[in-house]
Order: C-alpha cells, then sequence, then structure tokens
C-alpha cells in the first residue's frame, strides 16, 4: 500500500515510517521542512520526501493522487493566541487535499476527551479531529493520554522531576488520574488501524493497563529508579505558578508547560478498551514502560524527541532561512587552530554539548543558560538527543543545528537563547586546520552593547575551546 506520513519528522512519525516499511508499505513523507528530515540511510531509498506545508494551500499539490492511506500527526503545543484557527486551517486544508486522492482511510493521533469543558489543547485537536472527520474517505482517531517512552516530553518532565527533587511541593492536579500507554504500543496501534475496515469512522481511546495519578506515577519512576521520593499537594498553586514550577525545573519551555498544565488538569481515562480487540494487542504496563524505555536510552538508541520540535525553543522557522551565516553588519570571533588528527578533532566537534559540557569553561556555559532560563529563554537544559549522533534540525543546549556534514568536517549551530540580536556557532575543517567562528547580528544599541559586554567571555571560552577540541583526547 502507498501510505502518506505527515508529520514525519516529528516525534511519533520518526517512529512510525521503519514500521511501516517493515510491513511492505511504500511511504510518501510529508515535512515542512525538507532540511530538517534525517531518515536513516538504509530507508532513504524506500520512501518518497515531499515538503508541504498544510498552511500553504499550493504546496498540498505535492501530496500524490494514487495513495491508499494517510496519517495525519501533525500537532501543535504552542500557547500563542491563534494556534487554534491555525489548527483547523491546517486540517481544512489537509481535508480538501487528500479529497482529491484516492484515499480509502485515514488515522488521526488526537488526546484522551472526557469533559465538555476542555483545555486549549485538547479543545484544538477536537476541532481537527470534527474538520478531518469531514472527508470523503473512512476516518479515525486514536485518542492517547500520557505517552511513555525515550524522548517523549512526558517521560522527561517526570524524570527531571524525579532526578533533581527529593522533595516536591506540588500543584494539585497532581492527584488527577490518567491512563498511560507506551511509544511501543502506540506504534503498534498506530500500524495495525490504517486500512482495518474494523476501525473505519469511529474513535477509540488508547492507554495501557494502569490508571494512575500523575502523583503515583512519579513516585513509581523514583521506585524504579531505587530513589526516594516525598511528595506534598498544595491547593493554592494557580495555573500560572504551575507553569513555572514545570519551566524551572524541568527541560521544558515555558510555552510548553502552560500547554501541558492545562491539559494535565483534566482526567484523561480511556472509556475502554475496545481497540486493544480488534487489533489483538495487550498493551504493556507503566513499570515495563519505563523500563524499556530506560534501556534504550542506556543503548543511546533515542530514535526521535520532543526536543527538536520548534515548541521546545522559542522559533519556529525554516532552517533554510539560517544556513548561510551573514556577513554584512555582524560582529565575528574567529578562531583557528592546526591539529594532528582529523577524526579525533571531528569527533570531538560531534560530541560537544549535552553531558559532554563545552570542553572548556563549562561552569560560565551553565551561567549563561542559568541566565537564560531566568529570563525566559530555553537554557540548557535540552541536552542533546544522542551522545554521538547530530543531525539538521536537532537541538543541541541552547543551539539548534542548522548545517551537519561530517564528511566535510562542518558544524553550524543557531542561537535560540534570548538575545538582541541573532547568533551563529560554525565549525569548519581545513586541511588540518579548524575554524571555529561566532557570528553576531545585533538589533539596535542593545544588540551592540550586548555584544561588547561578552567579549572578554568570548575569548576566554573560546579560545579554551578550540584548544580541547583540537587536543582533547577521549578517556
Amino acid at each position: 500500500m502507498k501510505i502518506l506520513l505527515t508529520g514525519a519528522s516529528g516525534y511519533i512519525g520518526k517512529r512510525l515510517l521503519p514500521i511501516l516499511i517493515d510491513n511492505g508499505h511504500e511511504v510518501v513523507c510529508c515535512v515542512r521542512d525538507i532540511q530538517r528530515f534525517n531518515p536513516p540511510k538504509s530507508l532513504r531509498s524506500k520512501i518518497t520526501i515531499i515538503e508541504v506545508d498544510l498552511l500553504e494551500k499550493k504546496s498540498l499539490d505535492n501530496i500524490p493522487e494514487d495513495i491508499d492511506g494517510a496519517f495525519y500527526l501533525v500537532h501543535s503545543m504552542t500557547a500563542s493566541s491563534n494556534y487554534l484557527s491555525l489548527e483547523k486551517e491546517s486540517a481544512i486544508n489537509f481535508r480538501n487535499a487528500i479529497n482529491k486522492t484516492k484515499a480509502e482511510h485515514v488515522v488521526y493521533l488526537s488526546g484522551i476527551i472526557n469533559k465538555t469543558e476542555l483545555s486549549k489543547h485538547l479543545s484544538s485537536r477536537k476541532n481537527v479531529e470534527r474538520e478531518i472527520s469531514k472527508g470523503s474517505y473512512n476516518f479515525t482517531t486514536l485518542r492517547a493520554g500520557i505517552i511513555v517512552g525515550s524522548g517523549s516530553a512526558s517521560f522527561e518532565i517526570m524524570r527531571d522531576l524525579v532526578e533533581k527533587l527529593p522533595l516536591m511541593i506540588t500543584p494539585k492536579w497532581l492527584n488527577t488520574k490518567c491512563q498511560p500507554i507506551g511509544i511501543t504500543d502506540v506504534m503498534q496501534i498506530l500500524s495495525k488501524t490504517l486500512l482495518n475496515s474494523k476501525t473505519y469512522n469511529k474513535d477509540f481511546d488508547i492507554g495501557g493497563p494502569d490508571i494512575l495519578t500523575y502523583k503515583e506515577m512519579l513516585l513509581k519512576f523514583g521506585r524504579m529508579r531505587n530513589l526516594k521520593r516525598y511528595i506534598f499537594t498544595v491547593p493554592v498553586m494557580t495555573p500560572k505558578l504551575s507553569s513555572y514550577w514545570l519551566y524551572f525545573v524541568t527541560s521544558i519551555s515555558y510555552r510548553l508547560a502552560i500547554a501541558l498544565v492545562n491539559s494535565m488538569k483534566i482526567e484523561v481515562v480511556c472509556r475502554n478498551n475496545d481497540i486493544n480487540k480488534i487489533l489483538d494487542i495487550e498493551p504493556i504496563n507503566y513499570i515495563t514502560s519505563l523500563e524499556r524505555t530506560f534501556n534504550k536510552i542506556e543503548r543511546d538508541e533515542v530514535i526521535s524527541s520532543w526536543k527538536d520540535a520548534f515548541i521546545s525553543s522559542n522559533f519556529d522557522f525554516n532552517l533554510s532561512e539560517f544556513i548561510n551565516v551573514p556577513t554584512n553588519g555582524c560582529f565575528t570571533d574567529t578562531k583557528e587552530m592546526t591539529f594532528s588528527n582529523r577524526e579525533s578533532c571531528v569527533n570531538n566537534i560531534w560530541k560537544l554539548g549535552g553531558n559532554n559540557g563545552w570542553y572548556y569553561g563549562n561552569w560560565l556555559w551553565k551561567l549563561r543558560g542559568f541566565i537564560d532560563t531566568i529570563i525566559g529563554g530555553v537554557g540548557l537544559r535540552r541536552g542533546r538527543t544522542s551522545e554521538n549522533l547530530i543531525n539538521v534540525g536537532d537541538a543541541l543546549d541552547f543551539w539548534r543545528v542548522i548545517y551537519v556534514d561530517k564528511k566535510e568536517g562542518r558544524l553550524v549551530l543557531y542561537a535560540e537563547m534570548k538575545l538582541p540580536g541573532e547568533a551563529w556557532l560554525e565549525f569548519k575543517i581545513i586541511e588540518n586546520k579548524l575554524i571555529q567562528k561566532a557570528t553576531f547580528r545585533p538589533l539596535g544599541l542593545k544588540g551592540r552593547l550586548y555584544w561588547y559586554s561578552v567579549l572578554p567571555f568570548h575569548w576566554f571560552i573560546f579560545n579554551g575551546m578550540i584548544k580541547k577540541i583540537t587536543e582533547y583526547k577521549k578517556d
């Protein structure tokens, strides 16, 4: 079968793609920014990639007519004032485009809806569901609550809370019940639902066998990690205070924290398990999901992460707009140094950030990250998805990977910290020389004053960093 996969570069899409290929499907990957899509080399010859922006009607003409089915895996977790209307418009445009194809079935992954009064986030998903269901094809909605898996926002939040805080004074919504489901079960259900006539024109709640409060989930998480934790809920935390609490303690952005807090106040428990019977699936329990997740992390096999989505930052752009580092009207700090071993130098560049740090003056990097967090930026909390691999579009601490080519020996990063301007950090190898270049395009007088204020620190940090990269030897 020929399947259209929207959101192919997202958290769910990246994991679903190899399963669809293994099942023998021909997959058309639908992405908004082709620069951010980095499928494994083993899959590239088996897929077709098209660039589609659901808000640009003309781009939807790229969708082939002869598809048999489609997945709609496009979600927004932004707190912007108009995202409800934008998501509705995207759904309508998608529906109209699919109506022109031969598609028999569309599957949409949404969130569990149990109340008439929904959060803004869940209301948006309900509206999307309503619009897509009006198409001339068969339609199925799968509604999930908390998804437990390596790189998921839910998992990373729990991990941050449990591993950082032995004692938690928490909002009362931690007593809200939910029904978590492992990411492997979500993949099974998605792949088995498409083009299954028993699921046509129906909606299903999907969840694991355990019904737990968020507090119980955190405590079980701690016990599984051999960490004794104490949690006390208080009724005085407003949604805004709760959002700040999540933002400062965990690695999520403030706008994501707002969306999550508003959603987590609402109980998300499955109405029934009909979908499990139809598909002959027996979901694994919460603890087993956690164990499998940590096994993936320990083996450095995290396929996708919420951190690599733009919701983790304050930006939303096409990477191609920033590949060419500007020169006019910019301040630059360029360092050059020769090296004796090219492979070692490249590997050191490719391990920058995350747990490895920045090789020199790490306390200053941490201080800059802390300041950025305080003023509402992403800080250093995101780390990196993989300890060894870097792909275009990945988050790298408070940077975004704009260009990467290991064979060429070039890495370009774009700053997502709060700045009075725009900043790039570039590493480029020419013969036996490493060129390290920081570029800053200031915004007005404030931007110029900022550059001169940090210049002494740059001299200290960047000189030390390039020396360590070229001389650094792995233990």
